[in-house]
């Protein structure tokens, strides 16, 4: 099966380029003359990483779409999934606080605190969602999903629960691994995410009675437990070495309330970005031709974050390259360019070719009639994987100069530009669901990327670049 042809490729990647890389730890990576070679033997084991994490999709997808009532269950797993994304939004971004703030024990102690208090908050949130009347308001009159389907989503999603603390607690300690230059381990724990979860669904899939989307959420959940216990302890050694603060340090001040200062520009950039994806759910449960469009978008989605994964791994590449004087500029900008090119180009040949039949059908198991269903909006979506090199370039530099502000509030354009798109297609235009969505999605980056280019212009103006 295609996708884990990914994985094993990926994995050989983090595996071949570790020697490397053992010599080229993250904060004592002195380039003199930067290359177009270094640059992708650095980029590569990054890149490695999220084409692991691309795999989830497609694997599960495949799996349900084998299995019984396809379009039902392929429907609730996406939007379970969707809602346990916007559930896990609050707490993605702690694996930068951790890689921020933790210097000491102290600092540990309280931000592990803190990250502890925050995934209690979401469980608690997530079963609430489940209480019967309100679960039937969200899914029934809300979202106004078929019986079956929000039967087959609230399933799911009992499955899903240890989904955000599970996520929040391997990302902190992620955050320590990256900030201890244990980078590779971060791959490590991604290597063994993926094999628990290819374990759980095939077993599931061979041997059990649960139906796709069931199957789908206890391989997620398997998961993403799997690597928060790994990342947890790949970090043994570290935690042993941590000193206490010294007196008068900056972190013997760090309070609670200012781990909370700190924290919530990074929470409300990461709500606003995963927000969106139930408030598409939301509008596709109210468009024409509904129950296919929620069907066929995991999928969609699922293969062009494959490519969308190059312009992802790309950011931390570009902050570390950079040089002192924005010196490496051109030449970052020129391999980001390169690969935004490929990637599209790469995606556009599958859209527009017979290349489709194969993933949608082949390797994704859908049907021929849901297989054309699904060619017209992955050809509107395939300069999505482009658009996101360009954003994670554009906000490598202003991350790099100590300008975030902007970010968030690109961030806010874009969630509001797709759900003027969404309403205007589905409640004016009468679009089908489906091609209302990845219109939303092109046009609300478009809208982000163009934000974006002021102030990345002037940062650019400033170093002369």
């Amino acid at each position: 099966m295609f996708p884990c042809h990914i994985f094993i490729y990926s994995v050989l990647i983090v595996v071949t380029t570790e020697n490397y890389f053992s010599t080229c730890a993250l904060n004592n990576f002195k380039i003199t003359e930067l290359s177009y070679k270094k640059i992708f033997f650095f980029w590569l084991p990054l890149a490695g990483t999220w084409l692991m994490m691309s795999v989830e999709g497609p694997y599960i997808s495949a799996i349900i779409a084998r299995m019984a009532d396809p379009k039902y269950n392929l429907a609730a797993y996406g939007v379970s999934f969707s809602i346990a994304l916007i559930l896990e939004a609050p707490i993605i971004m702690m694996m930068s606080a951790s890689t921020a703030l933790v210097e000491d024990k102290l600092s540990f102690r309280k931000l592990r605190n803190f990250t502890f208090l925050l995934n209690l908050i979401l469980t608690l949130l997530f079963l609430l969602i489940l209480v019967p009347s309100i679960y039937n308001f969200l899914a029934l009159d809300l979202i106004n999903l078929p019986v079956e389907v929000a039967e087959l989503t609230r399933k799911s999603l009992f499955i899903l629960l240890p989904w955000p603390a599970a996520i929040g607690y391997r990302r902190f300690y992620q955050g320590v691994l990256i900030k201890y230059n244990m980078t590779k381990k971060v791959a490590y724990g991604t290597i063994i995410r993926l094999a628990a979860m290819s374990i759980t669904a095939f077993l599931l899939y061979s041997f059990s009675a649960f139906e796709g989307a069931v199957v789908g959420a206890f391989a997620l959940s398997a998961g993403v437990v799997s690597e928060a216990l790994a990342s947890r302890l790949m970090t043994s050694g570290i935690l042993r070495h941590i000193n206490d603060p010294d007196e008068g340090s900056s972190n013997d001040q760090l309070t609670y309330r200012r781990i909370a200062s700190f924290y919530y520009p990074l929470a409300l950039t990461s709500l606003l970005s995963l927000g969106v994806h139930p408030i598409v759910t939301f509008f596709m449960g109210q468009s024409r031709m509904s129950l296919e469009s929620l069907a066929v978008l995991p999928v969609i989605n699922a293969l062009v974050f494959i490519f969308r994964s190059i312009g992802l791994s790309f950011q931390e590449v570009v902050i570390a390259l950079m040089g002192d004087r924005f010196e490496n500029y051109r030449r970052l900008r020129n391999f980001a360019f390169s690969a935004g090119l490929s990637v599209v180009a790469i995606l556009g040949f599958i859209a527009f070719t017979p290349a489709a039949d194969f993933w949608f059908h082949t390797v994704s198991g859908l049907s021929p009639e849901m297989t054309e269903f699904a060619k017209l909006p992955l050809r509107i979506i395939a300069v999505i994987p482009g658009l996101t090199v360009l954003i994670s370039f554009q906000r490598s530099v202003l991350v790099y100069s100590r300008i975030t502000s902007p970010i968030t509030l690109a961030t806010a354009i874009e969630v509001t530009m797709i759900i003027l798109v969404l309403f205007s297609g589905i409640n004016l235009l009468n679009a089908v669901g489906v091609v209302a969505a990845v219109s939303a999605f092109v046009l609300g980056r478009l809208a982000s990327n163009t934000y974006l280019s002021f102030p990345f212009g002037k940062v650019r103006s400033k170093n002369s670049v």
